[in-house]
């Protein structure tokens, strides 16, 4: 294993330069198909958020893997990359393993223990699986991944110790009152219809708005979450969809607006927020959750708004407690990781012990022939029962080692149990690099479509 992840969020990077080195849906696809094109680079899977951009792949060469993937970074951003690199970190292999592992549990949000993540990590890998940029390592990391979240959420307490971006927002949109209380009766204007705006929707439904408006670029889309707001099983919540050419006017009745969509510039304006807050009665509250920005920073500036954005959160979130869970996770996250690297290099050589098995095979079938020429008296039940008797000497011999090299090579510092058995056996080096691409194929095939 030559895990690999060179990134950037809210931890190392201020949010402005997060914002410029936000990804859009197309360049998030051109910069996988170049990372597997790079030469250092077998398979990519990309963690994009936002508060947060990784690029996961498996190298061959370290140096040249953390080059190439910062420079590809660096490229598909935009931010230059004398610029962008004082704020990457590089994690490898372990390491690497155990980012994910934590990030996937919530130990690295910007809210700690916040479970939107584990949506994040499935599309990633959904998309490295569309676009056949994940290989064997990289689907069983981040399936393990999401089983090492979901694992965290239901063995610990640590939801206790946050909860999603969007509540942790409306909480300090509410400055410190019961999100319940002070939403009660108001009405709130969602902009966007995606995982987030949704999750915003359903949230201020739950704590009890007036009205939800849904404005979306795509009418269908913000219909469609009309319809899981107010059908069966839903909130019970007015709501209605409006076309985006009418968030301005939609702004003049709301108590409340989140915004959060996929668009590259500004969706509100200052000037237009300020003309909206000129048409209407009380304070406006706003919420603004893209990456980048959907908010006009300079509306923190105008009477009569309440403006918090993801660079807001990140400061309020500096003092937001931690739960005594977190440490029980942290062992979860380090049991996890010892358990993926052992399983890693036990399967690394599978191979040559299939190769093995396979040589056996055909030395067993051509002393069988052989015999078959010195002896053509034997009848077919001789014949069979002498085929049998060899190869399960041949079994009996390989059982023992076979098993214990795989026990070995599980263990730190086993890879070398590989390279020795191959010597040993004087094993074709082309017959072990035939499996272990068939077993990659495999892999691959199965875990297709399992997110």
């Amino acid at each position: 294993m030559s895990l690999l992840v060179v990134g950037l969020s809210h931890r190392s990077a201020p949010v402005s330069v997060l914002e410029r080195a936000s990804l859009s849906a197309d360049a998030q696809v051109k910069l996988l198909q170049d990372t597997l094109a790079a030469e250092p680079a077998a398979e990519a899977a990309l963690l994009a958020t936002c508060n947060r951009v990784e690029l996961y792949a498996d190298v061959d060469k370290f140096h040249a893997g953390v080059a190439e993937l910062s420079t590809l970074l660096a490229q598909h951003s935009g931010v230059g990359l004398e610029e962008l690199t004082p704020y990457l970190y590089v994690h490898y292999e372990d390491r690497a393993v155990h980012h994910l592992f934590s990030v996937a549990c919530g130990l690295d949000s910007m809210v700690v223990g916040e479970g939107q993540v584990l949506g994040q990590i499935k599309d990633a890998l959904a998309l490295g699986q569309e676009l056949h940029t994940a290989g064997r390592l990289l689907n069983d990391l981040f399936q393990q991944a999401l089983r090492v979240g979901k694992r965290a959420h239901s063995e610990t307490g640590i939801d206790r110790a946050g909860q999603s971006l969007v509540t942790f927002g409306l909480e300090q949109l509410s400055g410190g009152e019961p999100v319940e209380a002070w939403a009660h009766g108001r009405r709130a204007l969602v902009i966007g219809a995606g995982s987030m705006s949704s999750l915003a929707a359903a949230t201020l439904a739950r704590a009890g708005v007036a009205e939800v408006v849904i404005a979306n670029r795509t009418r269908g889309r913000a219909e469609r979450l009309v319809e899981i707001l107010t059908g069966p099983g839903g909130t019970g919540v007015t709501a209605r969809a409006v076309d985006m050419a009418f968030v301005g006017e939609e702004l003049t009745r709301a108590d409340v607006a989140v915004s959060c969509t996929g668009a590259a510039g500004l969706v509100l304006r200052a000037d237009a927020v300020e003309a909206a807050v000129g048409e209407r009665e009380g304070p406006l509250a706003l919420l603004d959750l893209a990456m980048p920005r959907d908010v006009d920073a300079a509306v923190h500036r105008l009477a009569g708004v309440r403006l918090v954005d993801i660079e807001s959160l990140a400061e309020a979130s500096v003092d937001a407690p931690m739960a005594a869970d977190v440490d029980r996770v942290r062992g979860i996250v380090a049991a996890e990781v010892a358990a993926f690297g052992a399983a890693q290099r036990a399967a690394h050589i599978t191979p040559t012990v299939v190769a093995l098995r396979t040589m056996a095979a055909d030395v067993v079938a051509g002393e069988v022939a052989r015999l078959e020429g010195r002896l053509p008296e034997l009848d077919d039940k001789q014949r069979a029962e002498i085929t049998q008797t060899v190869r399960r000497v041949v079994d009996k011999l390989l059982h023992a080692p076979t098993v214990r090299i795989k026990q070995l090579a599980a263990e730190p510092g086993g890879a070398g149990y590989a390279d020795a058995l191959r010597t040993l056996f004087d094993l074709d080096p082309d017959t072990v690099a035939s499996v272990s691409r068939a077993d990659v194929n495999d892999a691959d095939l199965k875990n297709r479509g399992r997110v």
